[in-house]
C-alpha cells in the first residue's frame, strides 16, 4: 500500500520512533524507507555565526549515519537518507514530491511537545500541505511494531471521510486488525441558539444510523466487516474518549481539505485530535 516512505527525522527520540515504526512497515509489507533531514539556518543567525551551518551539518550527517546503520542492524533495511539545509517542513514536503513518497511519519510524544510545537510547527504545516497521507506517531521506539489491531475511523459521510473508510479497510486486510467507525452527533445547542426537540432528536439519531449504514455499506464492498458507533457531543473529545476506552491503537481521519483553510488547522477536530489522543493517527489524502 505504501511503496516509499518519506521519515521527517531530527535526531530527537520522537522522530527515532517515527523511524523505527516505518521501518517495522517496511519489513512487514515491503517497500522503502528514505530518511530526510533537515538543517535550518537563517540569514539572521549565519551573519553572527557562520561557522554554526557547517557544525549542524556535520551533527546532522553523523545522526543520519548512525540511524540507517541501527536500522540496518535491527531490521535488515537500507535506508536512504538525505540531508538537506532549509526550514524543515518546506524539506520534508519537496522530498516527499521529488522521491514520490507514499507517506510521510513524523514523530511526536503527545500532548506537551505537541501544544509546544503544532502551531506554525513542522507537524502542523506538513499535515497541511502534504500530497500523500501523513502518519503521527504517538508512542515510543519500544512499542513501535509497524501493525494495528484496533482502528478507529471518524466518519460523517463526506469524502474525506469515505477515503479515510478505505485506507482503513486496506490496511484491516494486511493487518488483519478490527475496524470501528464512529460518528458523532454535534451538540448544535452549543454552538448556536439551538433548541432540540424530541422530533428533532429522533431525526439526528436517524440521520446518524443512515451515516453508520453507508461506512457499513463501504467497508461492505471491499470485504471487511466493521463494528459502528454512535456518539453526541464535541467531536474531537467523543474520539479520544473512544481510543481510550476501548485501546485502538490507530486513527485514521480524512485530511478536509486543509490547503483551503489557515496553514495551522487551527480549531480543526483533527488538530485537537492529534493534540490529545494517545495513539498514532494517520491523516489520509
Amino acid at each position: 500500500m505504501y511503496d516509499t516512505v518519506l521519515v521527517g527525522f531530527d535526531d530527537s527520540l520522537s522522530s527515532k520512533a517515527a523511524l523505527v515504526e516505518a521501518s517495522n512497515h517496511v519489513k512487514k509489507h515491503g517497500g522503502r524507507v528514505i530518511l530526510a533531514h533537515a538543517v535550518f539556518f537563517d540569514t539572521e543567525e549565519f551573519g553572527i555565526a557562520p561557522e554554526q551551518l557547517e557544525k549542524r551539518l556535520r551533527i546532522g550527517e553523523k545522526a543520519c549515519i548512525q540511524s540507517k546503520d541501527m536500522i540496518a542492524a535491527e531490521f535488515g533495511i537500507n535506508v536512504q537518507s538525505l540531508l538537506c539545509e532549509g526550514d524543515p517542513a518546506e524539506v520534508i514536503l519537496d522530498v516527499a514530491l521529488g522521491k514520490k513518497a507514499d507517506l510521510i511519519v513524523l514523530g511526536t510524544y503527545g500532548r506537551k511537545g505537541l501544544n509546544r510545537l503544532l502551531m506554525g510547527s513542522v507537524t502542523s504545516k506538513v499535515i497541511a500541505e502534504a500530497p500523500v497521507d501523513v502518519l503521527v506517531v504517538k508512542k515510543p521506539c519500544t512499542e513501535c511494531t509497524g501493525e494495528y489491531r484496533s482502528i478507529l475511523i471518524p466518519f460523517d459521510g463526506s469524502d474525506f471521510s469515505r477515503r479515510a473508510m478505505s485506507r482503513a479497510c486496506e490496511l484491516s486486510k494486511t493487518d488483519k486488525a478490527e475496524v470501528t467507525v464512529l460518528y458523532v452527533i454535534p451538540r448544535y445547542e452549543e454552538m448556536i441558539d439551538f433548541f432540540k426537540t424530541d422530533a428533532i432528536r429522533k431525526s439526528l439519531r436517524h440521520e446518524a444510523e443512515k451515516i453508520a449504514g453507508a461506512a457499513r455499506g463501504i467497508a461492505a464492498l471491499q470485504g471487511i466487516a466493521i463494528k459502528t458507533e454512535i456518539a453526541e457531543g464535541n467531536i474531537a473529545e467523543e474520539i479520544v474518549e473512544a481510543v481510550k476506552n476501548n485501546k485502538h491503537d490507530l486513527i485514521i481521519m480524512g485530511s478536509h481539505g486543509y490547503r483551503g483553510m489557515d496553514k495551522a488547522i487551527m480549531g480543526s477536530s483533527t488538530e485537537r485530535v492529534i493534540m490529545h489522543a494517545t495513539c498514532p493517527i494517520l491523516v489520509v489524502r
